[in-house]
This record gives structure tokens, C-alpha cells and sequence, in this order.
């Protein structure tokens, strides 16, 4: 999805200037000039609907689109670090976003605080810290997508968390090659002199050997590595009764020098158009610390030049991250602009994780073009604030517009937002319709689904809250700590400290207690 970084902190401020009557009457009516209402279910899930002219339950409209057109540009007033009871009111209550499964930023995050560093708050994406960890969300029978919403108040005055859950349905277990389609994967791997590192070209390495005896027999590998230079070291090549032909050419990888990674990306999906299989599953995967000196290094001119393999052939980019000294801003907006994902590996388990756990998630696909969009309730909501997204909004009335690009998504696959809410105090009833379309992977025929949220269904604390949801909140707000834009309700590193360990305790989840050493780390950085 090709759209340009807002500032961090976006929050819409709404004041109240008229009876709460007005106030709906008017949204009713702006929505109602779109001519595109869709009928709401329940929170957890609910049926496709694309129909017209309908609301919910509650009579609040569910996401619409508006008919004056696109609003975003009004959203930039806040300064980074601004107090969020000084930012002027926003035309509407819509927030629309394209889905996004990265984890890169947290990952690499870890990997600079474990080396008694910051990272640089530019790195830092909300989002992908909260997405880094497992929910349990109900998933769909199908393909598409569950809805669940669901929220707890803070200890900010009137402030609360409100989260919108989308999953779609579990990845296929086994080896049959039944359960998903082959597919055709191109790895273009740097081989610059700084990937000699410790860490970078040998963990790939370790990483391509361990994933290369894991796929199914009808899948098909390619290598192309770039230094200065990229050369296609394997042709798209069969696996079955060729693994040892790709573990051959994988460890003849060695460092050369300078890194000109236009040129591997522009090479690698040369050699994948060249090995197109009918029915095949296309992805380049590109492994690389980002730090690109030679050549094209600018992410839009790049995929520019391979702009007709990406629309014509729908070959799509997934960026796996390597190395302390790393080149997020280049990776993240490539992998962004290449309808992909990005990843980061600092170790052995991180390796695991992206190229057996993930990988096999980004192959197969349950959803195209997905995007979302949270319709609140004036009546209950003064203000609120999508955390994280930035390099993910969309126009509000581009939400059902499906020639603009949303996220690629695959089974087993979990998508967070989480959202600052303020309620208008005493106030009770609907809050928020969270909504998802998406276009079916094969058919390109579009879908939605939703789930709305109460003001009474709102825990009463974080502590209330389910342990995945407090989790999710401790990485929003240690993110929020990281990039110092003043999140609501935020208790500071000690707090997420002590909380982070106990839930570690609690869910005796490995992530989780990673998380708390984390924080830790960032608090000796202080």
C-alpha cells in the first residue's frame, strides 16, 4: 500500500457542540449521502454483508463511506509528544487502516536493547510490537476473517483501551501438499561485506538449510545473491529429489563486497517471472541488514522497475531483517510497497520462528486487499487514537474502494489495533462497529465482516482484562515509552516491568517473558 508516514501520537479529539441527538442525526446523515451501509454483528464474528442502507442494532451506522471525501489530511495537527487534551477536533469518527502483520520493529527493537541501546524512535512502530505476540481469538471455518472487540478502562480519567481482533482461519497442519498450493519462492540474499557479521549471512544460511528440508516436495526454490553484483546462483529448481542441488548452492554462499540491493530485488523477480508455475504461490523473499550503498537504494524507484512482475504476476515481497546495524526505513517501505511483509531474526529461535513458523503463513492466502475500519459512537466517545498504523492509513472513503491496496493475508495469522478511547464521562451504550473487508484470494470477490462493542462491556481495569489483552497493552505502551509520544493512560517502564514479569509468570509464554526482559533492558538504557 503505497501512503506517505504520519506523525506519531494521530489522535481525533471530538468536542461536543450539540445534543447528542444532533450529534447522531448528523452522522446519520453523512454516512446515509455514501449510499454504502452494511449490516453489524456481534463482537467475535457475524455474517458477509454487502449490503446497502442499513445500520445495526443499536441504530448507529456501521463503517460507511463518507461523502466528502477524503478527510486524512485533516488528522496531521498534532506535534509528536503533544498533550492529548490540546489537539483540535477531526472531521469524523472513522478510522481506516490496511491490514499489517509485520514484526520487524519489535524484533529488531529487542535485538538493539539487548546490545545496551535505544533504538532510534523512527524504528518504532506500535503496531508490530502488539502483533509479535499470540492471541486467541476465534477463527473462521473459511477463508476470511473473525471479528472480535473488546476494551478495558485505565487509570486515566475517562480514558480506555479498546481492541479490535482479526483472525482468520488455522494454518493446515501435516506435510500433504493437499492443504496448500505450491509454491514458488525466490530468495535474494545479500551477501555484502557487512554481512559477514556474526549473525547475518551464516544465520541465514542455518535458516535456508533447516526450511529447505521442511517444504513439500512440489515446491520450487530459487537463489539470487547481490553484492555489488546479483547473480542468479539457483534457477527456480523443483524440491522433490533436489533438495541437496539447494543445500549445495546454499552453503557455497560466501561475503563479497559492497551492497547493491536494487539490483537483487530487480534480479530476483526477474528469475521468478522466469520460473512462474501455474497455480503456484509466487513470493520473494529478501534477506538482507537493509544497508544498501551501490546502485538504486531509494525503496519507490526500485519496485518502480519491477513494477509489471508485481501487478501482472502478483509476486509478492516478504523482507526478513538481519544484523545490529540494520536498515528498517528501506526494508519496511519495500516489503510495504511490495504488498509484503517484513520480519527480523536475531538468533537461532527468531530464525525458526520466521522461516518454519511464518513463512508457511505468507505461502498460502486467505484474504487480499484487507482493510479495516472502527465506525465511534459520538454519542459515547469524545476523542480517540488509533496507536500505531501510520504507514497503514487509508482515506475513510477509500475503505470500500478495492483498487486501493491493503494487506496480503494468510491462515494462522492474527491482526491487533488497539485504540486510545476517551468517553464522554457518565456516558453508556454503543461505543464502536470495528469492520473488515477483504477480496477472496482466488475470486477477488469482496467480503466484510464485523463486531461492535458496549460501553458496559468494557472491563473495569487492565488488571479485569484477559491476560492476551494485557499483554497487547504492555507492548503498546512500552512501544509508546520507546518513541515518546505520551499514550494515555501509559504507566511508565517500571510498572510495564512488574506487570509484563507477572504475566510471564502467568501465561508461561516465552514471548511474553521476553517482552519483560525487554523492558528491563530499556530501563538500564535510561
Amino acid at each position: 500500500m503505497e501512503t506517505d508516514r504520519t506523525r506519531p501520537g494521530q489522535e481525533y479529539a471530538h468536542h461536543r457542540t450539540r445534543k447528542p441527538r444532533r450529534l447522531r442525526a448528523t452522522l446519520l446523515a453523512l454516512t446515509a449521502a455514501g449510499g454504502l451501509l452494511l449490516t453489524a454483528c456481534g463482537a467475535g464474528g457475524g455474517s458477509d454483508s454487502n449490503t446497502s442502507n442499513a445500520t445495526d442494532r443499536t441504530g448507529f451506522p456501521a463503517p460507511a463511506i463518507p461523502s466528502g471525501g477524503d478527510h486524512s489530511g485533516e488528522r496531521d495537527g498534532e506535534q509528536t509528544g503533544t498533550p492529548a487534551d490540546k489537539v483540535a477536533p477531526p472531521p469524523d469518527y472513522l478510522s481506516t487502516f490496511a491490514l499489517d502483520v509485520d514484526t520487524a520493529s519489535y524484533g529488531y527493537a529487542r535485538r538493539a536493547l539487548a546490545d545496551g541501546r535505544r533504538p532510534d524512535p523512527s524504528t518504532i512502530r506500535p503496531e508490530e510490537f502488539v502483533n509479535s505476540f499470540r492471541q486467541d481469538y476465534d477463527r473462521p471455518h473459511g477463508n476470511g476473517f473473525t471479528v472480535t472487540v473488546d476494551g478495558a478502562r485505565t487509570d486515566r480519567s475517562d480514558w480506555s483501551l479498546v481492541r479490535v481482533g482479526l483472525a482468520t482461519r488455522p494454518q493446515s497442519g501435516g506435510t500433504s501438499t493437499a492443504e496448500r498450493p505450491p509454491a514458488a519462492l525466490t530468495f535474494v540474499i545479500d551477501v555484502s561485506g557487512s554481512m559477514s557479521e556474526p549473525g547475518r549471512l551464516d544465520l541465514a544460511k542455518k535458516s535456508l538449510d533447516e526450511m529447505t528440508d521442511r517444504l513439500h516436495d512440489d515446491d520450487s526454490v530459487a537463489l539470487v545473491t547481490f553484492s555489488d553484483e546479483a547473480e542468479t546462483v539457483l534457477p527456480m529448481t523443483r524440491l522433490g529429489g533436489h533438495r541437496g542441488q539447494v543445500h549445495n548452492a546454499v552453503d557455497e554462499l560466501e561475503t563479497q563486497s559492497s551492497t547493491n540491493l536494487g539490483a537483487g530485488v530487480e534480479t530476483g523477480y526477474a528469475t521468478a517471472t522466469e520460473g512462474l508455475r501455474e497455480g503456484a504461490t509466487k513470493r520473494v523473499v529478501l534477506i538482507s541488514d537493509g544497508l544498501a550503498n551501490t546502485g538504486d537504494t531509494k525503496p519507490d524507484s526500485i519496485l518502480d522497475r519491477i513494477a509489471h512482475e508485481r501487478r501482472d504476476h502478483g509476486i509478492t515481497l516478504f523482507g526478513v531483517g538481519v544484523g545490529s546495524d540494520y536498515g528498517d526505513a528501506l526494508m519496511e517501505k519495500l516489503a510495504d510497497k511490495g504488498d509484503g511483509h517484513t520480519a527480523y531474526v536475531a538468533d537461532d529461535a527468531d530464525a525458526h520462528k520466521v522461516f518454519v513458523d511464518q513463512l508457511p503463513q505468507n505461502i498460502d492466502l486467505t484474504a487480499r486487499d484487507a482493510k479495516a475500519q472502527v465506525a465511534f459512537d459520538p454519542e459515547t466517545v469524545e476523542r480517540f487514537r488509533l496507536i500505531g498504523y501510520e504507514d497503514r492509513k487509508v482515506a475513510d472513503h477509500d475503505f470500500r474502494n478495492d483498487k486501493v491496496d491493503g494487506g496480503e493475508i494468510g491462515p494462522g495469522h492474527t491482526v491487533t489495533a488497539l485504540y486510545a478511547v476517551r468517553t464522554r464521562p457518565g456516558a453508556e451504550g454503543h461505543l464502536a462497529t470495528a469492520s473488515v473487508r477483504w477480496l477472496d484470494p482466488n475470486t477477488r470477490a469482496p467480503h466484510e465482516e464485523s463486531g461492535q462493542l458496549e460501553t458496559g462491556a468494557l472491563h473495569d481495569s487492565l488488571g479485569s482484562a484477559p491476560a492476551t489483552f494485557q499483554v497487547d497493552a504492555v507492548a503498546a505502551y512500552f512501544a509508546d515509552t520507546l518513541r515518546s509520544t505520551e499514550l494515555p493512560g501509559n504507566p511508565g517502564l517500571t510498572e510495564l516491568g512488574t506487570r509484563a514479569h507477572t504475566l510471564a509468570k502467568e501465561t508461561e509464554d516465552k514471548d511474553v517473558r521476553q517482552l519483560a526482559e525487554a523492558i528491563d533492558e530499556a530501563r538500564r538504557t535510561d
